[in-house]
């Protein structure tokens, strides 16, 4: 089983309202495989001031209705300091930290 799953929410470049929604149902797919975390690639956006693809993806992991579902989450840029949080509830993630490590483009989401 894999702990760690990616999201990759770019591909096809969707509108923000469609990849909120691949974002609700990839991380209800990776809760039920029992994945522990999960990689949202949602890229930083084309115009070099943060995307409305990653800007809706975290207003969405703030809502009420993914309480259940999500522990906690944080942007690459913080993963120096939410790396040993991160690693504390899925150790698998460390694999992942030349990927995540400072990137503007990508969440890191810790499931319940």
């Amino acid at each position: 089983m894999q702990k760690v799953t990616e999201l990759n929410l770019e591909r096809g470049m969707p509108d923000a309202a469609t990849a909120v929604r691949r974002l609700k149902d990839g991380l209800m797919t990776a809760k039920r495989q029992g994945a522990k975390a999960v990689v949202v690639i949602h890229g930083y956006g084309s115009t070099g001031v943060g995307g409305t693809i990653r800007v809706a993806v975290q207003k969405t992991l703030d809502e009420d209705q993914l309480r259940g579902l999500v522990r906690f989450w944080f942007g690459g840029t913080s993963w120096s300091w939410r790396k040993k949080e991160a690693l504390s509830v899925c150790k698998d993630l460390e694999r992942y930290e030349r990927r995540i490590n400072g990137n503007e483009g990508v969440t890191v989401v810790i499931l319940k």
